[in-house]
């Protein structure tokens, strides 16, 4: 694994650790926008077929214009696994490679487009660059990276090697989120002002891996499926950047317990809760939290607020309106008040109208019997993956996305290690992000 850059930050004047960027080296440019050309078949190969990989092919199997050319995973039990899924669709076996070497030889073939990686945390970003020097696209399960060193070597080599590195964050493809990025890019919402997310899943088993991160580490080790949707309702690297931030946490009561359950051994760095709050560059303001180790349902909080208008997610989807909007948006005069829930009837009216044209693209009803334990999430998001790399279309997300919010991780445990002091967050994009004001991200296309 790379080493940690933490040793690099400085403190400024003000107390702000911070991280200066590194030159972009010459011969490398941008890829904030990237378009590739069209590929008219999507040829795929999935490295990692445990706990995620083995839906994911079953979802590409259902993707016009794709072809599964290879899977790989250390275990071959799982490869046949793999195989018998594509046999099953009366589709051709894909080439399978096993063993601790397998992805690369995957990698080096010539005849896959896109890796697509579910592998766990640590193996992410270097199959992610081994794939891009081959001159494959990359498509990586979050987090992308786990320490700055790493979120900068995928930054550098995706412009480098002019490919694209999506990071697979499943959440900006939930319905109510598409549907109130919609209403917040037609100015419903008014001007937004702050954004909640968080990642609260407790767990009564902990995958062996998962629970070495949280030993071993404190801070916000899974910020991305909170923080992808506040971003992209924020145009983040689209005319406004993640400043700062500032961290605290809890004992870690309940993760202690859980490893002492599990191994035997109850020590445990991670507090069961991570509290986050972040300021952009413009003024607005996002707060994350991370709890996976104490009994709450779960949650990825998910709140906008804005100067016309409110939206939440859990425990209910809502939305609230200034009575000025209320008027625009009903103006036969439909029963709601201003600052309170709308009415269950006029909500559904209103997620009709703002419906996202992904949502239409790919079908509801469609997306949810494909991927039925996530709501289609995972579905969309893998449809539209195709369909921007067969058309030549930027991605809904790029390498700096993948870069900032898989940053988190390291950037909340500086910010604990000081007693919540503020943080500032590296700028990925090298100052692209001010050049390009008012591009936004290509969803309509």
């Amino acid at each position: 694994m790379m080493r940690s850059l933490s040793l690099a930050a400085r403190r400024d004047a003000d107390g702000v650790f911070t991280f200066p960027a590194p030159d972009r080296p010459a011969g490398q440019r941008s890829v904030l926008g990237l378009r590739t050309e069209p590929i008219e078949c999507l040829r795929v190969g999935f490295v990692g077929l445990g706990l995620r990989g083995p839906t994911a092919v079953e979802r590409f199997t259902h993707i016009e214009g794709v072809r599964i050319a290879a899977l790989c995973d250390v275990d071959p039990e799982r490869v046949e696994a793999a195989q018998r899924i594509l046999a099953d669709r009366n589709l051709p076996a894909a080439a399978a490679y096993t063993g601790a070497e397998g992805w690369r030889r995957l990698c080096e073939r010539d005849d896959v487009d896109l890796v697509y990686v579910c592998t766990p945390w640590d193996s992410h970003t270097p199959i992610a660059l081994y794939a891009m020097e081959q001159g494959r696209h990359v498509a990586v399960e979050v987090p992308a990276a786990t320490s700055l060193a790493e979120c900068w070597a995928l930054v550098d080599t995706a412009e480098r090697t002019q490919r694209h590195c999506m990071m697979l964050e499943n959440c900006i493809y939930d319905l109510f989120a598409l549907t109130t990025l919609r209403m917040a890019q037609e100015g419903v919402l008014g001007d937004l002002l702050h954004v909640e997310g968080a990642y609260i899943h407790p767990f009564d088993t902990w995958e062996r891996w998962r629970l070495e991160f949280n030993r071993r580490r404190r801070g916000d080790l899974y910020a991305t499926h909170g923080l992808g949707p506040a971003c992209q309702l924020l145009d983040i690297h689209r005319g406004d950047r993640l400043d700062y931030l500032v961290a605290v946490d809890t004992p870690a009561v309940g993760g202690s317990a859980a490893a002492g359950r599990q191994t035997g051994d109850p020590s445990f760095a991670n507090g069961d809760q991570t509290s986050t709050l972040l300021r952009t560059v413009r003024g607005r303001t996002v707060s994350l939290q991370h709890n996976v180790a104490t009994p709450r349902p779960y949650s990825r909080r998910y709140q906008v607020v804005g100067s016309e208008g409110f939206a939440e997610k859990y425990p209910a989807e809502e939305y609230a309106f200034s009575a000025r909007r209320i008027a625009e948006l009903f103006p036969d005069g439909a029963e709601c008040r201003p600052n309170e829930y709308l009415p269950e009837a006029l909500r559904r009216t209103l997620a009709e109208r703002f419906r996202h044209p992904i949502a239409a693209q790919v079908g509801e009803e469609r997306a949810r019997r494909i991927d039925p334990v996530r709501e289609g999430i995972n579905f969309r998001m893998d449809y539209r993956l195709v369909y921007c790399l067969r058309h030549g279309l930027p991605l809904d997300q790029d390498v700096y996305d993948a870069a900032e919010w898989s940053s988190m991780g390291e950037l909340t445990a500086l910010s604990l290690a000081h007693r919540s002091a503020p943080v500032a967050v590296p700028d990925f994009t090298r100052g692209e992000w001010e050049r390009i004001d008012g591009y936004r991200h290509a969803y309509a296309e």
